[in-house]
């Protein structure tokens, strides 16, 4: 959707969820330019097939420069006692807005990076939801085979956690201006903390 005016057909709202399923393929959605820098790098001396998701959009740094990438592990960019955002792309960013919103109202939000969605870091996941009790994802893609369902694989077959999930429905894209579509699309800060207060009800 950070593609903007382009429309539908330059809007892959469904890539991640295509090359997930292809062996030995190695996913990666870096969340800003330091970490793209990084993941480069490190692609570039992995063995065998990778595919590097990132959008058009100018969006806040949130790494430092000469930061390092190890592709299958996740990091922790906020720390929080209540749920957890687990988010890639740009959506790191959005979703420590959503944090920085869900604090006000004295929700305590945990926020991973992950950037690699294959292979998925399953020990990051189940460490942050055993601690929370509650998990969501956030990502700009379909929450059909994207990020969300990696996750919720994860959680089924190892720890059932309550989990909601923030990306595009069974839907394409459109036409329009980048900051409007991710919020026709419920792809905001205000839509993630939504999403958090909501699943937080079902935690035990």
């Amino acid at each position: 959707l950070s593609v903007g005016p382009d429309g539908a057909t330059h809007q892959a709202l469904e890539d991640i969820a295509i090359m997930r399923p292809l062996p030995n393929m190695t996913v990666v959605v870096p969340c800003d330019a330091h970490e793209a820098y990084a993941a480069t790098l490190a692609l570039a001396d992995h063995q065998g097939p990778a595919y590097m998701r990132m959008g058009r959009s100018e969006f806040p740094v949130i790494k430092e420069a000469g930061c390092g990438f190890t592709i299958g592990k996740a990091d922790i960019v906020r720390e929080g006692k209540d749920v957890s955002i687990i988010a890639c792309g740009q959506m790191v960013q959005t979703s420590l807005e959503a944090a920085a919103l869900l604090e006000k109202e004295g929700i305590s939000a945990e926020v991973i990076n992950m950037a690699t969605i294959k292979p998925l870091d399953e020990d990051a996941i189940i460490k942050s939801a055993s601690k929370t009790g509650a998990v969501v994802t956030a990502e700009e893609h379909s929450i059909i085979g994207g990020l969300g369902s990696a996750v919720a694989e994860c959680l089924a077959e190892k720890l059932p956690t309550p989990m909601g999930r923030v990306g595009t429905k069974d839907t394409f894209g459109e036409s329009g201006e980048a900051d409007e579509l991710l919020a026709k699309y419920g792809l905001t800060a205000a839509d993630i903390a939504a999403k958090v207060k909501e699943t937080i009800k079902r935690k035990n």
